[in-house]
């Protein structure tokens, strides 16, 4: 004990010569609370997204433009559109997936109603979950490979006629990685 103070108090002499004072420990009401770490948290803080475009191609040779978030990393395509209250017309979301395979989405904690447009490899409209039905653990597939998912407001493609088989261009999406 007569050895560990003097060493101790050296210590906190030294630190504060250097500039390094010792710092206090904040008292637990001033603690900073813990980061949520699950995405599918209503309260986790999810950073923000890159955002391109989406061009559509309808059956009548017409073309809509879709604003969207950028899902490419695990985390962002498992967050997805959940506790979201409203998707404005002309918006949605982009998810990239690093193989075309039979895609899966499921809508929980997902609030509002979405139209799920399933994109190949090759950007084409490979099939359509129309009105998918909020807060469901029910599995939404077209049944073929895609590569990409599209997430736009609930009745859109049937309200602008986008079909399988239709054209699909991105924008401002080249050069993204695609995460596992």
């Amino acid at each position: 004990m007569g050895v560990a103070m003097p060493l101790l108090l050296a210590t906190a002499c030294q630190q504060e010569a250097q500039g390094s004072a010792p710092r206090a420990t904040p008292k637990a009401a001033e603690a900073p609370r813990p980061r949520v770490t699950d995405v599918t948290a209503e309260d986790y803080v999810m950073p923000p997204l890159p955002r391109g475009h989406v061009r559509l191609e309808d059956a009548f040779g017409g073309a809509h433009r879709v604003e969207v978030e950028i899902a490419a990393t695990a985390d962002s395509r498992q967050r997805g559109m959940m506790w979201r209250k409203e998707l404005a017309a002309g918006k949605g979301m982009l998810f990239l997936f690093p193989h075309e395979q039979v895609q899966g989405f499921w809508m929980r904690n997902t609030l509002i109603s979405l139209d799920m447009i399933f994109i190949t490899s090759d950007l084409r409209v490979a099939g359509i979950v129309s009105r998918a039905v909020p807060r469901s653990f029910e599995s939404r597939s077209v049944g073929a490979p895609s590569q990409y998912v599209l997430e736009v407001p609930g009745g859109w493609t049937e309200k602008v006629g986008i079909r399988k088989g239709s054209a699909v261009r991105f924008e401002g999406v080249a050069g993204l990685d695609i995460e596992p």
